[in-house]
């Protein structure tokens, strides 16, 4: 068995592991922890059950599970083995088991207490996936309550390992370097060229200094590899190099090919696959793109979704840590020393970025409260409150936050509740094939590439490009269907990605091995399985109904606010109610609204029977300012979103008087008097009432207000109030005797001695007054008194052009003093207007002309 740097610290680790139950292990790539950790623990003598080895990829566990058990000369699944998602090697006889995050908590929700399991370790801890975080509180908690007696151990090449070891308690054992020196070479400058381009050059320049082994090659995704496969094929070719791809969309024997040892050089191209606890035997340089595809919370599915980002500089170092593994070897990194100085030291833990219902969901099943777990990093509460929000409304869980019936149901899938939710539906409707089929079209990425190619001229019955159907996934399902028995370059020339295409069918296939389709008798037709499969994706996407804005219009407005745009391909032209199962990126514009990417055609009633509790009757009283009424509208409503309405129709009752009162206080009641200054002068003449009496009517903004909403009972229009004797009603409104108060104390005019009915003005906040010409008040020795003398009338004495020759409430003064003197000035000035020396003798009448012919 070949030396590797970690083997001088192995009597280290057991030994600290039998004092203490807990360890952080500090080693450099390629030291060889992943496969030679286990193993020593295997052969401690305080282990007293199975060790379980957390990788974070499918790929390094079954790797690393063969090579343990090559080194004990034993097929793996006897006393090594793994367990992966659809994938299993183990037997009676295993004591080693490497399996993924997400195995694990499945793991714990079949043996909570992990009996049989004496040691767990955490590898490549400090790439911090969602579920790594996950296992790593469940192991803390179960250790510091049930279980003191398991060992942890936390190990990575690149781990924060003083703030992990403090966390934990543990002590800290470091491993020596890796066997062989990378030396790295950093891009003199940012290069603008397509990245396939620049790993063309990069190989050329590694085949130029005589390159002698592997070259593996990191690129963000497959679409990528695709690229840069084209663009060093020709060089290749020439240096007799064999192009190899590995990425998570191939078959696992495919990947387990191009790892494995072959008769010349090799140029793997990788996603960050191969970053850690892989060792490609013979590698020699590695070329970093420096970029990875980054798992992000999708808002709209809650699933992720991935992103290209630059890497962080840990996993730069893990990268090149891949060309020391078992030889001296080069990094060639496509981006510049600054450029990989600025970036951070580790890459955010994805507790803390994407969505929590899938975990939160198993811990609701294992029983621990998500605040009583000790995270390194705890997930943000806004984060949890709409996972748990998300959760209830699929029926996963109760109000108690426990996992319902139905949510112990959907972890039987390995999939984001939603889908779960979709399986679960499916079985109990009868078409669970189809769900498995859905369910991967949702959970997978996009099969096409662009216009879709009809194969043997069938063309399914939901529709192809151009035509009319149900469903964009009833869609999808066709397009699988007419794929059946086509592979490879046939896929791409007929615009499909074979690798996605290739993704979906394993998944659909391993679904398929854990339905129940025991469940419910299939349905009797074709169309009514297609109704049940559209009725199980309402059950995934309760929260994601649209209606359409307009008949055949692609806008549709959204349950719970806010709006979509169904894509151009899509098939869904007609449906008036839809669900919304994903959405693409939104437009450029700023504010445009997200494109629907997959729709479905739902049915109001189906929402009435699957979800009766957010359907509601609402009546809504609207004004229709054009015909001045209070109008009722009936609506059914299903979580904010209309599905049926009734015409408007006139309204009745107290809130619609109500509703009137308020639309004739924002008018003016002016408005509905006839001529409309008549209320402002009874207004004025009832608060200048209301100032001096405390038991007449309050008359400020809010005592009108009730004023107005008595006088609207039983009205519903301003032509009902318009018709009524608006004003007569609010003096009646006033109280008992309020109208001869009224009369008594603010009378409306004032007749003076010639006849001349001149009106009384009320201003608010001044004394009321009364203005004429001034040969009105010949006659009139006093000013009169309001409100039963208390208060003075102040008199406008007007001059022929209306202007006022005095303002006075001594009248009698006026006459004796001052009115000589006006006398000879306004007679000069108007001599054809009388001005008598005795003003205390009226004026007669004047005569009323007659009216012009």
């Amino acid at each position: 068995m070949q030396p590797l740097p970690i083997d001088p610290a192995l009597p280290s680790i057991v030994a600290s592991l039998g004092d203490a139950p807990r360890l952080v292990l500090d080693a450099p790539p390629g030291a060889g922890k992943t496969t030679r950790v286990p193993r020593a623990l295997l052969e401690a003598p305080w282990l007293a059950g199975e060790v379980v080895v957390l990788e974070p990829r499918r790929i390094a566990a079954r790797l690393a599970a063969r090579r343990v058990a090559d080194e004990l000369g034993e097929p793996v699944g006897k006393r090594v083995g793994y367990s992966v998602r659809f994938e299993s090697a183990v037997s009676a006889e295993t004591r080693v088991r490497f399996v993924t995050e997400g195995v694990f908590t499945r793991m714990l929700l079949a043996r909570p207490w992990l009996h049989g399991v004496g040691a767990v370790v955490l590898d490549e801890f400090h790439e911090r996936h969602l579920q790594t975080d996950v296992a790593f509180a469940l192991v803390s908690h179960l250790q510091r309550n049930a279980r003191p007696d398991l060992r942890v151990v936390v190990m990575s090449a690149t781990l924060e390992v003083e703030r992990v070891a403090a966390f934990l308690g543990a002590p800290v054992v470091r491993s020596e370097g890796r066997p062989f020196e990378v030396e790295v070479e950093h891009a003199p400058k940012p290069d603008e060229r397509p990245l396939a381009s620049q790993i063309a050059s990069a190989l050329r320049e590694l085949v130029r200094r005589g390159l002698d082994g592997h070259v593996l090659v990191f690129l963000p995704g497959a679409a990528e590899i695709r690229k840069a496969h084209e663009a060093c094929r020709p060089l290749a070719e020439a240096q007799g190099l064999d192009l190899c791809a590995l990425h998570g969309d191939l078959p696992a024997a495919e990947q387990d090919r191009v790892l494995a040892p072959g008769p010349r050089r090799k140029i793997i191209l990788s996603t960050n696959l191969a970053e850690s606890s892989i060792t490609v035997d013979g590698v020699a340089a590695v070329i970093d793109s420096g970029l990875a595809r980054v798992a992000t919370h999708s808002p709209w599915t809650g699933f992720s979704a991935l992103r290209t980002a630059p890497i962080s500089r840990a996993s730069a170092d893990q990268r090149a840590g891949r060309a020391g593994r078992t030889r001296r070897g080069v990094c060639l990194r496509l981006y510049t020393a600054g450029d990989y100085q600025r970036r951070p030291a580790f890459d955010p833990p994805e507790l803390v970025r994407l969505d929590l219902s899938e975990p939160l969901l198993e811990l609701s099943a294992l029983g621990p409260d998500p605040a009583s777990l000790d995270w390194l990093d705890p997930p943000p509460q806004a984060a949890l409150e709409a996972a748990r929000a998300l959760l209830t409304r699929l029926g996963a869980i109760d109000a108690r936050g426990k996992a319902t019936p139905l949510g112990q149901r959907m972890l039987r899938f390995p999939l984001h509740p939603r889908l779960g939710r979709l399986l679960c539906e499916a079985e109990a409707l009868g078409v669970a094939d189809e769900g498995c089929l859905a369910a991967a079209v949702l959970g997978e990425r996009e099969i096409r590439r662009r216009e879709r190619v009809s194969f043997g001229g069938g063309g399914g019955a939901r529709g192809r490009a151009g035509e009319r159907g149900r469903s964009d996934v009833l869609a999808r399902l066709d397009d699988l269907h007419d794929l059946e028995g086509v592979e490879g370059g046939q896929l791409a020339s007929a615009g499909f990605d074979p690798g996605a295409v290739g993704a979906l069918r394993r998944a659909a296939a391993q679904l398929k091995r854990l339905v129940d389709r025991r469940r419910a008798p299939r349905p009797a037709s074709p169309e009514a399985a297609d109704e049940a499969l559209l009725r199980a994706l309402l059950a995934a996407f309760p929260d994601r109904v649209g209606r359409r804005r307009k008949p055949g219009g692609r806008e549709v407005v959204l349950a719970g606010g806010g709006a979509a745009v169904l894509a151009e391909e899509s098939v869904v032209h007609d449906a008036p109610f839809v669900i919304v199962a994903d959405v693409a990126e939104a437009g450029e514009r700023k504010g445009s609204a997200p494109v629907a990417r997959l729709a479905s055609a739902v049915e109001a009633d189906w929402l009435l029977e699957l979800f009766p509790e957010m359907v509601r009757d609402e009546r809504e009283l609207t004004w229709n300012a054009e015909r001045e009424r209070v109008e009722e509208v009936e609506r059914l409503v299903y979580d904010g979103l209309v599905l049926d309405e009734t015409a408007a129709r006139p309204a009745s009752g107290e809130a619609a008087a109500a509703r009137l009162a308020k639309a004739a206080l924002a008018r003016g009641l002016a408005s509905l008097v006839e001529p409309p200054e008549a209320f402002d002068r009874w207004l004025d003449r009832a608060r200048f009432v209301a100032s001096l009496d405390p038991a007449f009517a309050d008359l400020g903004d809010e005592g009108l207000a009730r004023l107005v909403a008595g006088l609207c009972e039983r009205r519903a229009s301003f032509r009902e109030l318009r018709e009524a004797s608006l004003l007569d009603e609010l003096t009646a409104a006033l109280g008992p005797g309020a109208r001869a108060r009224l009369d008594e104390w603010a009378p409306e005019r004032l007749t003076l001695p010639n006849g001349r009915r001149a009106p009384i003005h009320y201003p608010a906040g001044r004394s009321p007054y009364v203005e004429s010409r001034l040969q009105d008040f010949f006659g009139l020795k006093a000013a009169p008194s309001l409100a039963g003398g208390r208060v003075p009338l102040v008199v406008h004495l007007l001059a022929p052009n209306q202007r006022a020759v005095q303002v006075t409430q001594d009248l009698e003064s006026f006459w004796a003093n001052l009115y000589p003197q006006v006398r000879r000035e306004l007679g000069r000035r108007y001599p054809r207007h009388p001005w008598p020396e005795d003003p205390s003798r009226p004026l007669p009448p004047e005569p009323r002309r007659p009216p012009r012919p």
